[in-house]
């Protein structure tokens, strides 16, 4: 039954992104030009990147705001070397990576150890410190990555005209998809999000659960971080207040998760992701200003939360109307 259902929110998803294409391949005549593609595939990297580890949260009853500020702190922290001379790929790699690790396990553990009341407000703060962080460590300024080839390659490069960005995303959401579904820590992901009183008594230790969640979230943040480098060549901490977590959070709900939890997956993400990303890409193409690109957005969210409420309160009916 619960394949089923997911077979159903997967086709509707698809259903809306093949129809958002349709139209708009009717409205612009470069929409469907390859180049333009791939460019909304390089344009949906970062957001599935960031929304991979904002779904684990929400699957989990809770939340990360702080996401798009952390991959702008993870790049300006790489940035920062890059200031002091340090070329070496994979030493910036590592750092932005470890950076976004210990900011992610920060969060988990300021909700799992020091209790605070909801990750809303612990992630919100969080935010905005690293907002803070992100303009001390590059000194307020752009920097650029210009001769750092392994960065500029995994956020430009091509293969065989497909962006190696994306090609990394697919093996992320692959890797993240079996996790999810066929180990034994996936199964916990849901329990703990579904009914934490059941995952303690089924001795599940939620804590550290909810810990790897938020800590995953920001590597996953971070490796956006560093991809948002190879796209643009630079990094700037003035970023940290683009609403990277409000398109990450729209991908996760438009492909069937929930702010309740226990619900979500990796292709309804992704699909959500590349709703997002065409939405974008053709508001550009259509020269639509920002501020109508963004009110869009916000009525894209809450018919997707409303959407998600009435599905909840049909099951929830249907169940009660099961148990008489």
């Amino acid at each position: 039954m619960k394949k089923k259902s997911n077979l159903m929110e997967y086709a509707g998803t698809f259903g809306a992104l093949l129809i958002l294409c349709i139209v708009l391949s009717f409205a612009s005549k470069n929409f469907l030009k390859v180049d333009n593609l791939m460019s909304i595939l390089k344009q949906t990297s970062f957001n599935a990147l960031v929304a991979t580890g904002m779904l684990l949260c929400l699957i989990t009853a809770g939340i990360d705001l702080s996401v798009g500020a952390n991959a702008t702190f993870c790049a300006c922290l790489a940035g920062c070397l890059v200031n002091r001379g340090v070329t070496n790929s994979l030493v910036l790699f590592i750092v932005a990576i470890l950076g976004g690790a210990l900011i992610g396990f920060i969060n988990g553990t300021l909700l799992t150890r020091l209790h605070l009341p909801h990750p809303f407000v612990s992630t919100l703060g969080m935010k905005n410190v690293l907002w803070g962080l992100a303009l001390i460590v590059s000194g307020s300024q752009m920097i650029s990555f210009s001769g750092i080839n392994g960065i500029m390659w995994l956020g430009s490069a091509t293969i065989g005209g497909f962006p190696v960005s994306f090609i990394v995303v697919l093996i992320i959401y692959v890797i993240m998809h079996v996790m999810l579904t066929r180990t034994s820590l996936g199964r916990s992901i849901y329990c703990a999000g579904g009914n934490m009183e059941a995952t303690r008594l089924s001795g599940i230790n939620s804590a550290n659960v909810l810990t790897f969640c938020y800590t995953l979230s920001g590597i996953m943040a971070s490796l956006a971080g560093i991809v948002s480098i190879g796209r643009s060549g630079i990094c700037n901490g003035a970023n940290a207040t683009q609403p990277y977590d409000t398109d990450a959070i729209a991908a996760c709900i438009i492909g069937g998760a929930s702010f309740n939890g226990g619900k979500g997956t990796m292709i309804g993400t992704m699909m959500g992701a590349l709703i997002i990303a065409v939405l974008r890409n053709g508001f550009t193409l259509l020269s639509v200003s920002s501020a109508v690109q963004n009110m869009v957005l916000g009525l894209v969210i809450i018919g997707a939360v409303l959407l998600d409420v009435t599905r909840a309160r049909m099951e929830a009916e249907a169940k009660k109307k099961a148990t008489k």
